[in-house]
C-alpha cells in the first residue's frame, strides 16, 4: 500500500455490525407490536423479512425502487405474508421503530476500534456508503466512530449509489485526495472493490465470510490484518 495517505471505508457490514445490529433491533420490535400472538416463531419471522429485504435493497442498487419503498415494503410484504391484519398500519409501525431502534445498535466488527486508532495516526480516514444519510450519521456517533473520520458520504447526496464512480469521485473530492493516494475498504465485491477499482482508487476486500475466491484481490477476513497491510 505504497503511496496511499487516504483510506475510505464501507460502514454496514464492515465497520458496523449490520446483521447483528438489525437482528437486536427487530427482536425488539417483535417484541412491542407482540407478533408473536400472530407469527409462530420470531425465527420464522426473520427468515422472511431477510430474504424480502435483500430483494428491495438489490431493487434500490438498481434504481427501480424509491428509499420511502424501501422503508416500508420489506415490512408491510413480510406482515402480508403471514397474514397479518392491518397491514398498512402495521408496516408503518413496524417502519417508523426500526428506522429510531436500529441505528443505536452498536455492536461492531471485532477490533474496529483498535485497527482505526491505530490508521488514524498515519493515514486519513473516511468513509464511503450507500445507507441513508439520517441513520448513517446516528450509527457513527452512537457507535463512537465518529471521531475517526474526516469525510462522510451517503451516496444518495450524489443521485447516484456504489459502485458509480461519482460516489467516489466526491467523496475524494471533499478529502482532497487523489485516486492515487486512496483506497477503497469494504465487503461489497461490486459495491466497494469493483467501484474503487473503476474510480482508479487501490481496493481491499472485507470478506469474513469467504464468499467465494478472488485471489487476484487483496482481501482480509478480519479487521486486525489491516495492521499488517499498513504496518501499524
Amino acid at each position: 500500500m505504497d503511496n496511499i495517505k487516504h483510506i475510505f471505508f464501507d460502514l454496514d457490514h464492515t465497520l458496523w455490525d449490520f446483521d447483528k445490529n438489525s437482528h437486536q433491533a427487530l427482536v425488539d420490535i417483535f417484541a412491542e407490536l407482540e407478533l408473536g400472538k400472530s407469527i409462530k416463531s420470531f425465527d420464522r419471522f426473520l427468515k422472511k423479512y431477510k430474504e424480502i429485504n435483500q430483494r428491495y435493497w438489490n431493487l434500490y442498487r438498481q434504481n427501480k425502487v424509491t428509499k420511502e419503498q424501501v422503508r416500508d415494503g420489506r415490512f408491510k410484504d413480510v406482515l402480508a405474508f403471514f397474514k397479518i391484519e392491518d397491514v398498512q398500519e402495521m408496516g408503518n409501525k413496524m417502519s417508523e421503530l426500526y428506522i429510531t431502534t436500529s441505528p443505536f445498535k452498536t455492536n461492531l466488527f471485532p477490533n474496529t476500534h483498535e485497527v482505526l486508532t491505530k490508521l488514524k495516526s498515519k493515514y486519513k480516514l473516511h468513509i464511503i456508503t450507500n445507507g441513508f444519510v439520517e441513520v448513517q450519521h446516528v450509527k457513527l456517533r452512537e457507535s463512537n466512530l465518529k471521531q475517526y473520520f474526516d469525510v462522510v458520504v451517503c451516496s444518495e447526496e450524489t443521485g447516484h449509489k456504489k459502485p458509480h464512480k461519482d460516489v467516489f469521485n466526491l467523496a475524494m473530492q471533499l478529502a482532497d485526495a487523489t485516486p492515487n493516494e486512496s483506497v477503497m475498504i469494504g465487503d461489497s465485491y461490486e459495491a466497494d472493490v469493483i467501484g474503487g477499482l473503476k474510480a482508479g482508487m487501490k481496493a481491499i476486500w472485507f470478506n469474513p465470510e469467504n464468499q467465494y475466491s478472488k485471489k487476484e484481490l487483496v482481501q482480509v477476513k478480519c479487521l486486525s490484518e489491516l495492521s499488517t497491510l499498513f504496518n501499524i
